[in-house]
């Protein structure tokens, strides 16, 4: 069984500021890990996480639910100036879509 931490969200990037390999987690904004390899980066992150969460536990704080387990509905609001909104219904209507199905996919693109 895998552990909590091993489903957070990772990603490893080249920082040109700091020459190195970062390592990030989504769920953990704040936290970021430095190495010479893109395999040490992702490393030190997740071990990072790992002692953040042990830390967090021991102090009966909130643990953040992974973002890949969440239950997501599908749906959200979005605010578009209202030429926006008009270009989008029109390219709905010639279509012959809904205004949903076309944001969707440009959404998706």
């Amino acid at each position: 069984m895998a552990q909590k931490n091993d489903k957070y969200t990772y990603r490893v990037t080249w920082s040109e500021d700091d020459n190195e390999y970062i390592g990030l987690c989504a769920e953990f904004p704040s936290l970021s890990w430095l190495a010479d390899s893109p395999e040490r980066s992702l490393k030190g992150i997740r071990k990072l996480v790992a002692d953040v969460l042990s830390d967090m536990a021991n102090n009966s704080e909130a643990i953040p639910e992974p973002i890949a387990i969440k239950n997501f509905s599908g749906k959200f609001m979005v605010r578009v100036p209202p030429d926006v909104h008009r270009k989008l219904a029109i390219q709905a209507a010639e279509s012959g879509v809904s205004l949903n199905r076309i944001v969707s996919s440009k959404l998706s693109q």
